[in-house]
């Protein structure tokens, strides 16, 4: 087990440490089934935002796909490591904080993947209204959110479990869900706790 000196995941030193130190339990490896399900049945390709986007496999899919998408970290290994990953997809992918990042073009959607999950609880709020910000009215958040709905939410994290209701509670001012279910191919940090989910922006 790696040992790390940062422990506040607010930071971008904390994920510098693990993706310097390949210690990355979230990372998938690959591009999760209910996106490439969702990338296949929209009407036309759509300008995408990806916050916090790891290792980038996401980014390059949707590349590859005619999407114009941009992937974001704010964390300078993060960022190098999804360019040596993903190769020459790895142009989509831009060091920047989320919180102060302003797309060149109106998005159709964001595409939300162990974001949410990865910060505080204290920051939640603040990221939704982030999201609605960004989002004009018509366009789409889809993803993947991290309930647990019998565990106690304050447990230690990242990742940061959150209770489906308290969830929504935060989304309904903004957002109306049109899409939800359990996924099928999740890896064993998120293994049974894991939803997509599609929300449109009001």
């Amino acid at each position: 087990m790696a040992e790390f000196l940062n422990r506040d995941p607010r930071n971008p030193q904390f994920w510098d440490e693990r993706f310097e130190k390949n210690f990355t339990p979230w990372d998938k490896g690959n591009v999760p089934a209910d996106l490439q399900a969702f990338m296949q049945t929209a009407a036309g390709p759509m300008n995408v935002l990806i916050p916090g986007c790891g290792n980038g496999y996401e980014a390059a899919f949707l590349a590859q796909a005619g999407w114009p998408v941009v992937a974001i970290d704010f964390s300078p290994a993060a960022v190098r490591s999804a360019q040596a990953a993903i190769g020459e997809w790895g142009k989509h992918v831009i060091e920047a904080d989320f919180f102060a990042y302003t797309p060149a073009q109106p998005l159709d959607l964001i595409y939300e993947r162990a974001f949410f999950c990865a910060l505080p609880p204290a920051m939640r709020a603040d990221i939704v209204k982030r999201w609605a910000t960004l989002l004009p009215s018509g366009a789409l958040l889809a993803g993947y959110f991290f309930f647990d709905d019998a565990e106690d939410a304050s447990l230690k994290g990242p990742p940061f479990i959150i209770h489906s209701a308290a969830f929504t509670g935060l989304m309904s001012p903004y957002f109306a869900l049109l899409e939800e279910r359990a996924v099928s191919d999740s890896i064993p940090v998120f293994a049974g706790r894991e939803w997509w989910q599609v929300w449109k922006r009001l």
